[in-house]
């Protein structure tokens, strides 16, 4: 496969084909971890970890597996990655490992995940299935980070921890609570259409 058909397959996760943002699968994780960009990060590069991980198993294992009982199989490979990470992060990050909480077991059940093995992985050699999946990952991870950053500035006047705003700025903590994150999810997903389309539009004109 060329180089620029793998750039294809990757590049199409950050926007065109954004998990959160124009697919709008996994909204659960967007709305429960993102009121930092620790926490939000953190999300982001252990989905990005299963999801590449996993459509490469998938993608060795196609040709053996009955496709009678293929959702077994793939979210049996997913509970296993799963359970490594949560693992390493038990072991190496407790505090975090205790911020993510309950969802970090709920990436199992993670649409994204089973989607792009049973529409991508299933159906394509190993080495674009890893792109495929590292490049949703890292659309997934770019919009977790981007709610995480906005929710944590305005919600908290903070990123990262660090004072970024003034100490007279009156944190909107709606922005730390469920209903300000559907509603700027839904901005943003409004801006990434508008995004997509201009791109699309541009790419018919070339």
């Amino acid at each position: 496969m060329k180089g620029k058909e793998l750039w294809a397959n990757f590049s199409k996760g950050l926007i065109i084909e954004n998990p959160i943002l124009v697919l709008a699968l996994s909204l659960c994780p967007a709305l429960a971890v993102t009121t930092s960009v620790e926490t939000s990060l953190a999300m982001g590069l252990c989905v990005t970890f299963v999801m590449t991980l996993n459509n490469w198993v998938v993608s060795l294992v196609r040709n053996f597996v009955n496709p009678k009982v293929r959702a077994p199989i793939y979210i049996t490979s997913i509970a296993t990655i799963v359970t490594v990470v949560e693992l390493l992060l038990r072991a190496f990050s407790p505090v975090l490992y205790k911020a993510l909480g309950i969802y970090l077991s709920l990436i199992v059940v993670f649409a994204i995940i089973l989607a792009r093995a049973e529409v991508f992985a299933s159906k394509n050699t190993p080495l674009p299935s890893f792109v495929d999946g590292f490049g949703m990952g890292c659309g997934f991870t770019l919009a977790m980070v981007l709610i995480g950053g906005i929710r944590e500035v305005f919600g908290n006047g903070t990123i990262l921890g660090y004072t970024v705003l003034p100490s007279s700025y009156q944190p909107a903590l709606i922005f730390i609570l469920a209903p300000g994150a559907f509603i700027l999810i839904g901005y943003l997903v409004a801006a990434f259409k508008m995004l997509t389309e201009y791109l699309e539009q541009r790419g018919e004109a070339a």
